[in-house]
């Protein structure tokens, strides 16, 4: 279905509005021009700010562990994770695909992939390095709105709003919040703290430089 939003010129960001970018990794400051340019509303901005902020702080640590992950990346990508949901609620289009697609014609294919897997992680290896799409993913699921909730509150809320009382939808949320068990359960069995310290530990550590 073709989009009638005035989005994903290849090259710019926003009708007719060119956006050079630089680097693998967009900047904090980069990442909201970009949400700015694409009209995201003040509340998908204020969330998509909240799990940067988790999924940076998670990175961090992990990172401080040995784990080879791109904080940047991570960063980038969950700050980007709904730059295209508010367009895609009314065309009903799959607002990750969407959001991928419109970051690889901007130019960052890196950030494209995670924010493609943000909603669906897809495949993944319970043993193997932690990978940004999982910490991305991970954090998305982490808040609530602008709130650091549990998998269980997060995922309850999804049910709610999202199955409408249908078996069959409300069964492919449990499987997603099967597979989110399963992804804590990989991250903080390699972290010195557990999920249930992120709200707290969040505050004063891992906090993004001013850009």
């Amino acid at each position: 279905m073709a989009e009638s939003h005035g989005r994903g010129v290849a090259g710019r960001c926003g009708p007719g509005r060119a956006l050079r970018l630089r680097g693998a990794n967009p900047s904090v400051a980069t990442c909201r021009r970009l949400l700015a340019r694409h009209e995201v509303p003040d509340h998908i901005r204020l969330h998509s700010g909240q799990v940067a902020r988790v999924a940076r702080h998670v990175a961090a640590a992990l990172r401080q562990r040995g784990e080879p992950v791109d904080i940047a990346l991570v960063e980038a990508a969950a700050l980007l994770h709904d730059i295209a949901k508010a367009p895609c609620i009314a065309s009903r289009l799959d607002h990750a695909a969407e959001g991928g697609r419109v970051l690889r014609e901007l130019g960052l294919p890196a950030v494209a992939e995670l924010v493609e897997r943000h909603v669906h992680l897809g495949a993944w290896d319970p043993r193997g390095p932690v990978t940004g799409a999982e910490i991305v993913n991970y954090a998305d699921k982490r808040v609530l709105y602008v709130s650091i909730v549990s998998l269980e509150d997060r995922f309850a809320d999804l049910i709610l709003r999202y199955s409408r009382g249908r078996a069959d939808i409300e069964e492919r949320i449990r499987s997603n919040w099967a597979t989110m068990q399963a992804v804590e359960a990989k991250i903080f069995a390699r972290l010195p703290f557990g999920p249930s310290d992120i709200g707290s530990r969040r505050a004063g550590e891992g906090r993004s430089p001013r850009r």
